[in-house]
């Protein structure tokens, strides 16, 4: 079967018609003589399967890519074990190729040797390829008022196409390229920014995480009125990123944890200046200060004295008017 001089003749028919694109002819044959099969399209990992008819008065039949015999009748040339013979016989010489790559892509040549003249079948494969990100810009922290670019680069054939979309806090649609710029960002900018990268193929997915820092934001005080001896709370709330230190005052004299009996919590946003036992000399006003590194803001408090009985004497005062409208309405009865 291995004819050395008619392989080498063989081989070298088909590298000339596969330098000479397709279609394809050989000196000396009619169009009829050869034929060019419709390009076949598979996905990457994929198996391909490779028919070329044959006839009765075939004498000799080939598989080739490129410049490589892939098989010549039932002896296997290709040291690639994904590919093997799958049917010879008179009707057809069919071959397959598993898990194909990208090298794969190209084209294919069956060449016949009958009793009069040789004839070829042309068939170009071409691998489709699913998207993967490749290049994603890492997460970032930035200052708030910054210019920032996101870039996500993907792999993939056909070509992918990009979504950048903030999934958090908002969701909103923010391009639709593998670039994304924002000019001076601002704090509702931060969040998780997804991007896709898509073909005709499959998705794929990443994400990163852009932090935006900006400087303290106190809400106004709210002033407290307490009774004497009893416990009182002053609370501060500052939104900030990163998360503000805080600092008490009296006047301006700073406050510390356990000073004069007063207990200071911090817990992310909010802070807490705590009396155990409110006495005349904590009566007064008080500040709160956020700082980090961008900057701080403060707002002011007052301490104040409420009055202790206020309260029960005004639960009498219900009491009595609330009995004394009981007595009258039984009274109108008679």
């Amino acid at each position: 079967m291995k004819n050395p001089m008619f392989w080498v003749l063989l081989t070298g028919m088909a590298i000339l018609l596969i330098h000479q694109g397709l279609p394809v002819h050989s000196q000396g044959d009619s169009q009829t003589d050869n034929k060019v099969m419709d390009n076949i399209t598979v996905r990457q990992g994929e198996t391909v399967f490779l028919r070329c008819p044959q006839g009765d008065i075939v004498t000799h039949t080939a598989w080739l890519n490129r410049s490589s015999i892939l098989y010549a009748g039932e002896d296997k040339w290709s040291v690639d074990p994904r590919v093997s013979l799958v049917t010879l016989n008179q009707e057809e010489f069919t071959i397959k190729i598993e898990d194909v790559d990208m090298t794969d892509e190209g084209p294919y040549i069956c060449a016949v040797q009958t009793s009069r003249r040789p004839r070829t079948t042309s068939v170009h494969i071409l691998i489709q390829v699913p998207p993967t990100i490749i290049n994603l810009s890492k997460g970032i922290v930035v200052n708030e008022g910054s210019n920032v670019t996101l870039m996500c680069q993907a792999s993939g054939k056909p070509e992918p196409s990009f979504t950048w979309k903030l999934l958090s806090p908002s969701g909103d649609l923010a391009s639709e390229d593998e670039y994304l710029d924002i000019p001076s960002i601002s704090r509702q900018r931060a969040g998780t920014y997804e991007c896709t990268a898509v073909n005709d193929i499959a998705t794929d997915v990443q994400t990163v995480e852009i932090t935006v820092n900006y400087a303290p934001s106190v809400s106004e005080g709210r002033d407290v009125g307490v009774t004497l001896g009893q416990r009182g709370v002053l609370e501060c709330e500052a939104d900030a990123v990163p998360e503000a230190d805080f600092e008490w005052y009296r006047d301006d004299r700073r406050i510390f944890n356990g000073f004069d009996g007063m207990e200071i919590e911090d817990a992310g946003q909010l802070s807490k200046l705590t009396f155990f036992n409110v006495s005349e000399a904590d009566y007064g006003n008080y500040t709160c200060i956020a700082i980090n590194k961008l900057g701080s803001s403060n707002t002011s408090f007052v301490l104040y004295v409420q009055d202790g009985n206020s309260g029960s004497m005004g639960t009498h005062v219900h009491t009595y008017t609330c009995l004394l409208l009981a007595i009258l309405q039984f009274l109108l009865r008679f």
